[in-house]
């Protein structure tokens, strides 16, 4: 299979993360199925789709007509039958439960084609062993994007212990086509930026924030300035998501069997508050 041949894609999940790769994949020209569990969420997915592309026409970035062409290649329905029949490529982005994501999987490789390439955004759990749950392991790879997906350039490719290179460089070549960067990891706890973002922000800010070392604030400014990142790691972590730091660090912490990755008190007791960030309203900072 080439990247020439991906025609059709689907994607399952129309969470935040969900949304982005849908409006990327539309954005490039490709049709793209979407399922979610309710029209509920699939409305609520769509919504976030034509808001971000409107803000982009409003912007000037984009032309009216390119933004209703991308919405015109999104199909959505709770059927996930319906929506992979016809895809060459799939993308997972639910829960990161790896119970859930097996079970998608199996459903996923018994009802879609031979040929299919199914993909999963995560971004802690183990490619090879979710690559169990089906037929295809080499089939099955990783495609983790970066929130806000749209903007964020990229994708890290995760190499199971099953993948083959033809789908390693499928995934690869379609996230350029996205206008992506990818870059290729093999199945490791944590790939490559969370490894490392994991011990670089959240821990230490956070940590220094509960010490009274300085305000979140200047926790912020400090690093933004001091080390030109875009963002400082308090703020970051309210993009994120609270819950979705946390996990990936428990996560860590269990494989790597090392203290330095235990999430900070603080930060279990944020997301056990549901103060999980931007998504939530409130993290760190207000959001209205």
């Amino acid at each position: 299979m080439k990247v020439e041949d991906v025609k059709n894609t689907a994607v399952i999940g129309f969470g935040v993360m969900g949304a982005g790769i849908v409006q990327v994949l539309a954005q490039a020209g490709y049709q793209v199925g979407v399922r979610d569990v309710s029209n509920e969420l699939l409305q609520r997915g769509l919504n976030l789709v034509k808001s971000f592309l409107s803000k982009s026409v409003e912007k000037g970035k984009m032309k009216k007509e390119d933004a209703d062409a991308a919405v015109s290649r999104i199909k959505v329905n709770t059927s996930t039958a319906e929506i992979v029949k016809n895809a060459d490529f799939i993308v997972e982005a639910v829960f990161e439960d790896m119970d859930l994501k097996k079970k998608l999987f199996k459903e996923l490789d018994e009802i879609c084609p031979k040929h299919t390439i199914l993909a999963t955004n995560t971004s802690m759990l183990s490619v090879s062993e979710l690559a169990k749950a089906t037929k295809r392991p080499d089939k099955v790879v990783g495609m983790h994007f970066f929130n806000p997906v749209p903007l964020m350039k990229l994708v890290e490719v995760i190499k199971g212990d099953a993948t083959s290179e033809e789908t390693v460089n499928v995934t690869k070549e379609l996230s350029v086509k996205l206008g992506k960067v990818p870059v290729v990891a093999k199945d490791s706890p944590g790939f490559i930026v969370n490894r490392v973002a994991a011990l670089l922000f959240p821990n230490e800010g956070v940590r220094a924030l509960a010490e009274g070392v300085a305000t979140k604030e200047d926790i912020d400014t400090a690093v933004k300035l001091g080390m030109n990142f875009p963002m400082g790691p308090l703020e970051l972590l309210d993009l994120i998501g609270i819950d979705t730091a946390v996990d990936v660090m428990e996560s860590m912490y269990k494989k790597m069997d090392d203290p330095k990755w235990k999430p900070h008190p603080l930060l279990v007791e944020m997301k056990n508050k549901g103060l999980t960030g931007r998504k939530a309203g409130k993290g760190f900072y207000t959001y209205k």
